[in-house]
This record gives C-alpha cells, sequence and structure tokens, in this order.
C-alpha cells in the first residue's frame, strides 16, 4: 500500500453510493481525485472503455492501492480493513452485524428500488410516486431499527459506515419529496452532519460535476 498515491474515484455528483464512498473516503483522510461518470444524460457508464474499469457499468469505481474495486458497500469496508485508523465500524461483533443491518436495509433494500436504472424504465409521470413508496417502507423499517441503536449518529455517537449510507439515502428522499420529518430518528441523525466537513465536502452540491438547477 502505497502512501504516495492519490486515489482516483469514478463518480457521478448526485449517486448516492458515490457520495457514500465520498464521505467515507473524506473521514478517512485519504487523498482522492474524481473522474465525473455522467451517467444520466450522457450514458457515460455505458461505453466500452468505462466497462473496463466497472464491468457492471456502474459508479462508484475507486483505483486504490494499485487495484480498481467496485461497488460502495465493498469499498468502504476495504477501507476500513486497510485504513483501521478513524474507525467506521464498532470493534464489538454484535454491534458491528447491528451497523451492517442498518447499512442493508438501505443499500439493498432502498436504493437499488430508486436508482437511475430503474427510474428510466418507468413513464416519467411515474417515477417520483415510485421512488416515494420505496423510500417510505424502507424508511419506517429504519426507524425501528434506529430506536434501538441511535445516539447522536446511527449507532451511538460514533459516525460509521451507517451514516455514510444513510446521509445520501436522506438526501434521495428530499429530492423525491419525501417528508423526512415524519421519520423522527433518521430527520435528527441527518442534522449534525450538514456541518462536518467530511460530509459537507461529500455533498453533491459541492462536487465539480454538479449541474445547477438539477430537477
Amino acid at each position: 500500500m502505497s502512501g504516495k498515491e492519490v486515489a482516483t474515484l469514478y463518480s457521478y455528483w448526485r449517486s448516492s453510493c458515490s457520495y457514500r464512498v465520498r464521505i467515507a473516503l473524506n473521514l478517512k483522510g485519504i487523498p482522492y481525485e474524481v473522474k465525473p461518470v455522467n451517467i444520466w444524460k450522457k450514458d457515460e457508464h455505458l461505453t466500452p472503455e468505462y466497462r473496463a474499469i466497472n464491468p457492471m457499468q456502474q459508479v462508484p469505481a475507486l483505483r486504490i492501492d494499485g487495484r480498481t474495486l467496485i461497488d460502495s458497500i465493498s469499498i468502504m469496508h476495504y477501507l476500513e480493513e486497510t485504513r483501521p485508523e478513524q474507525p467506521l465500524l464498532p470493534s464489538d461483533p454484535a454491534d458491528r452485524a447491528k451497523v451492517r443491518e442498518i447499512v442493508s436495509v438501505i443499500a439493498s433494500g432502498i436504493q437499488p428500488l430508486q436508482n437511475v436504472g430503474i427510474l428510466q424504465l418507468l413513464p416519467e409521470e411515474e417515477r417520483v410516486q415510485w421512488a416515494q413508496r420505496v423510500i417510505n417502507k424502507g424508511f419506517t423499517a429504519l426507524e425501528k431499527l434506529l430506536a434501538n441503536s441511535a445516539g447522536k449518529y446511527c449507532f451511538g455517537d460514533s459516525i460509521s459506515i451507517a451514516d455514510c449510507c444513510l446521509i445520501p439515502q436522506v438526501y434521495n428522499a428530499r429530492r423525491f419529496k419525501v417528508d423526512v420529518e415524519t421519520y423522527p430518528a433518521i430527520a435528527r441523525i441527518d442534522k449534525d452532519p450538514l456541518s462536518h466537513p467530511a460530509f459537507k465536502d461529500a455533498h453533491p452540491d459541492n462536487q465539480l460535476d454538479a449541474v445547477k438547477d438539477a430537477k
């Protein structure tokens, strides 16, 4: 593992999966450069060049330590295992399992069902309602999990990979006009990271490829 290498993150500004990894990299203090991949209007993820980087033709992909990693959750676990300083998982196995439950609900039960690939299959007039239904169902489950685990953050008072996943999902929820305030634990946890440098710098609006006034 080279301390001199600057990682390369293939990212789309409004991709919640890319957002997760940006947060984790920032929290870990890992230098990285962003190479934007426009997955919405220009279909840059479908080019042969990008398929050679990520066979799933999705974002993110991370070039680090001489290798390329795909899938945001796998990337965050790799960062945790290779750079254990500033941990994003608790040390106790049972506590880790609780954090991973929260991550799984978001990364498997919510985000994939309301991402770009799914929404593009629906008539435009049905997209918001579909996304709201998926997010509300997942947030209802998350509220129950967080009732038993949350402190200042998703698990107690320390930031974990669960927060790296929740904050981008709340961003998506607000985009789709979900009333986040009806989920008190989620709404409360979402407030603190808004001023945290690692989360603030990772925010979609602060990315080089951000589109002003995007709908």
